[in-house]
C-alpha cells in the first residue's frame, strides 16, 4: 500500500472508533441556526435516502460529530457561536460543504483552505444540492474502497 492510501485508511478507522455507522445509506449532519432551512434540507435529503441529523450552531455540531459518524456535513458560514470556516477545523474527517448567504471571495478562498470540500451561495437549488452531495460521496466511496 503506499503511503498516503495507507494514511487514508487510518484516518477512516480512527474516526469510525466508537461511533455508529450505517453502512449502506450516507449520513448527513445539517448545521445551520435556521431552524426552517435545517428542516427542509432534512426533508429533502431523506426523501432521497440519506439519513440526516441537524445542529443549530457550532458546538452541537461538534458534539454530534463526536458520537456519531458523518459522510458528510453542510455548514452555515454564519452561525451563533462561530464562523462555519472555524468549525471546519474542528470536525472529524468527512465532506465538508460550506453553505452561505453572505459570499465573499476571502471567505470562499478561507473555506476552501481550511478543508472545506465545496462552497455553495445561498439560496440553494435542491437538485444542484443534490448533485454535488452525490459527487462528493461517490469520491469519498471511492477513497474508502482503495484503502480496503
Amino acid at each position: 500500500m503506499r503511503a498516503s492510501t495507507l494514511t487514508v485508511k487510518r484516518l477512516f478507522s480512527k474516526r469510525m472508533e466508537g461511533k455508529t455507522v450505517t453502512k449502506n445509506k450516507p449520513s448527513i449532519l445539517i448545521v445551520d441556526d435556521d431552524e426552517n432551512i435545517r428542516k427542509t434540507l432534512s426533508a429533502i435529503l431523506r426523501g432521497k435516502g440519506y439519513i440526516t441529523d441537524t445542529a443549530k450552531d457550532g458546538r452541537e455540531a461538534i458534539g454530534k460529530s463526536k458520537a456519531k459518524f458523518f459522510n458528510l456535513a453542510l455548514l452555515n458560514i454564519k452561525l451563533p457561536d462561530m464562523e462555519g470556516t472555524k468549525l471546519l477545523t474542528k470536525l472529524p474527517e468527512m465532506v465538508k460543504i460550506i453553505i452561505t448567504g453572505y459570499p465573499t471571495l476571502e471567505n470562499a478562498i478561507e473555506a476552501l483552505n481550511l478543508g472545506a470540500d465545496a462552497y455553495v451561495i445561498k439560496p440553494v437549488r435542491p437538485e444542484k444540492l443534490l448533485a454535488l452531495i452525490k459527487g462528493k460521496l461517490k469520491e469519498q466511496s471511492q477513497v474508502e474502497k482503495m484503502t480496503e
